[in-house]
């Protein structure tokens, strides 16, 4: 994985060294030091810190965004980028916006009545590194996966597919290439693609819960409920503190009269979830 020095993260983001290396002795990242005290920064470290960088822009206190983006991390599942979602500076809050859902990053508090068409233009990207530079850079599945992040983020479809099947290319075992490319197709509707890709995925990691909670949400949406349950129940055994794996088993019971068991699963996803139920 390729190693940016300060001021080649510098040059990328647009901003000072000097605002680099405060950035990093605030810990917004955690560069690895070399000879001499000087710092080598990951593709990740770079997402941070363009973050970081927007949220300074927009006027919220440094101690904020590093308390915001450190409960961030710890809000996404294991492994998962925070290139996967994207960050919006909304007076002197840190939000975090997935797909129509958006919520308070220090607390997790969902935000109710949010009208996303509105603050599309106050969307911090977390990730702005140009899309040519990447292109030049990538040479391994993994750089290339995440020039597919890039592109995924700032929702260029047609660049992730092709950066996602790049990936896979050089290396057809990349588990994260597979879910994520799934995920775009099932997006598109192309049920059947992105099941192959969900299964294909597990079968390379069996212990992949977010790979069997997109397979069980594919085969519902293709109206496959008894199998989608089985594989929804199978997912618990990966991760059983999913909370919307609890919630699409309470609706699929309920919808097939089946009250014990959508009251039980009901009452796990509200357990799970409650702390943002308590705050909205």
């Amino acid at each position: 994985m390729r190693a940016y020095t300060t001021r080649e993260a510098a040059e990328l983001l647009g901003i000072s060294p000097r605002q680099i290396r405060s950035f990093a002795r605030q810990q917004f990242v955690l560069p690895i030091r070399v000879a001499r005290g000087h710092f080598r920064f990951s593709f990740q470290d770079l997402v941070l810190l363009r973050t970081a960088k927007e949220l300074v822009l927009a006027g919220l206190d440094s101690r904020r965004i590093w308390r915001a983006l450190r409960a961030l991390q710890d809000q996404l599942p294991t492994g998962r980028p925070l290139s996967s979602v994207k960050v919006l500076a909304q007076a002197d809050q840190v939000l975090v916006r997935e797909h129509n859902t958006v919520w308070e990053a220090e607390s997790g508090q969902t935000i109710l009545d949010f009208k996303i068409d509105e603050l599309a233009e106050k969307v911090a990207p977390l990730v702005k590194i140009s899309g040519p530079i990447a292109r030049q850079q990538a040479n391994t599945s993994d750089e290339w996966f995440e020039v597919a992040l890039e592109f995924d983020q700032v929702g260029e479809k047609e660049d992730a597919l092709a950066a996602y099947r790049e990936t896979l290319s050089l290396d057809s075992t990349h588990v994260n290439a597979r879910i994520n490319l799934g995920r775009l197709l099932h997006n598109e509707r192309s049920y059947q693609q992105a099941e192959n890709l969900y299964r294909e995925a597990l079968k390379i990691d069996p212990t992949n819960s977010i790979a069997a909670f997109n397979l069980g949400v594919v085969l519902e949406d293709q109206s496959s409920t008894h199998e989608a349950i089985e594989i929804y129940l199978h997912t618990l055994t990966l991760d059983p503190e999913l909370p919307d794996v609890h919630y699409n088993l309470a609706r699929l019971y309920e919808n097939q009269g089946n009250q014990k068991a959508a009251i039980r699963h009901f009452s796990k996803f509200k357990l799970l979830s409650g702390y943002r139920d308590n705050k909205t």
